[in-house]
């Protein structure tokens, strides 16, 4: 999570710059007119000295302010950007001052940018890490079905076999490559609107009986993203032999809850990981609900498995 900005009232830049250009016009007039007012009593040379002072003093004053609310927050700013950049641990901390309201909407800005750039590249090697392992073992079923097609006495009924072997395998690495597609697509914040679920449900076809509850409730993601997202959560639903899927929505809230089996213990904390699966030998590829995580992430949205229920419970939140 990005740091957190204090909440606090700070000047708006427009009213430092209005009061700088105010001093910078006002002290010369303020200036001249004390030079006329001091010079009888004083003589233009005392008064001269005086005034120049105190023009000097309050110019000084003028110029430390702006430093305090400007440079020093801007320099210190730029300091965390090169920060988060370089990977430093303390540069996702917020700064103790930020001087105007614009400097603290860029600040917070800077740190939520620090924080989704850090959390994508995490993605993207956990994700690597995952996709290096799947790829694997089919590699693997690959390379030893063609070095035992390459022995010149082998049966054809064997060949045919190992042919077979090769196909399953290829077919295994084409869907976790359309997956590994989708899972970037999913990335992208494309699905911003808002829907209802009396919009997208009727597409929901061919699986599990879906009953709704606060059907024309408006939700803040487009059609197409809600259809995605439901059409992965009742697909899963219904592939581990859910036969029907209860779908309620309140305001910033979508709960889908299914009559099937449940998740089990042993798999609750891992269900969100890319390629995790328990019907891989089905052809799963475990990465639905990683999809449908990582679209709800990238419009500030959140998804989690409810300890309610005996059958699965999903809930998504959104801001």
């Amino acid at each position: 999570m990005p740091g957190r900005i204090r909440a606090k009232w700070r000047p708006p830049l427009a009213l430092i710059l209005g009061v700088t250009l105010g001093a910078v016009l006002a002290l010369p007039a303020a200036g001249i007119l004390a030079l006329w007012r001091l010079a009888p009593s004083l003589g233009w040379r005392e008064a001269e000295a005086v005034i120049a002072s105190v023009i000097l003093v309050l110019t000084a004053l003028l110029g430390w302010a702006l430093w305090r609310v400007l440079l020093r927050p801007i320099r210190a700013l730029a300091a965390r950007a090169t920060g988060i950049a370089a990977g430093t641990d303390r540069a996702s901390e917020p700064l103790a001052h930020y001087g105007t309201r614009e400097m603290q909407r860029l600040g917070q800005a800077v740190l939520d940018m620090g924080a989704t750039l850090a959390g994508r590249e995490a993605v993207l090697r956990t994700y690597a890490d995952h996709a290096t392992h799947e790829l694997r073992s089919p590699l693997t079923a690959i390379r030893g079905a063609a070095e035992l097609l390459s022995e010149p006495g082998l049966a054809h009924a064997d060949r045919m076999r190992l042919a077979a072997r090769i196909g399953t395998a290829a077919a295994r690495m084409d869907a976790l490559l359309d997956a590994q597609r989708a899972l970037a697509r999913a990335r992208e914040p494309r699905f911003v609107g808002r829907t209802t679920l009396a919009e997208v449900v009727p597409a929901l076809h061919g699986g599990p009986e879906v009953a709704v509850e606060g059907a024309d409730v408006p939700l803040p993601l487009a059609a197409e993203g809600l259809a995605l997202v439901l059409q992965h959560l009742v697909g899963n639903a219904a592939a581990h032999g859910a036969r029907r899927v209860t779908l309620t929505a309140a305001p910033g809230r979508l709960t889908v809850t299914d009559d099937g089996p449940g998740v089990s213990a042993g798999n609750r904390g891992r269900i969100f990981e890319p390629f995790f699966t328990t019907r891989r030998e089905a052809g799963g590829t475990g990465m639905g609900l990683a999809i449908v995580a990582t679209l709800l992430e990238a419009h500030a949205g959140t998804i989690r498995l409810a300890d309610e229920g005996p059958g699965a419970r999903f809930e998504v939140s959104f801001p």
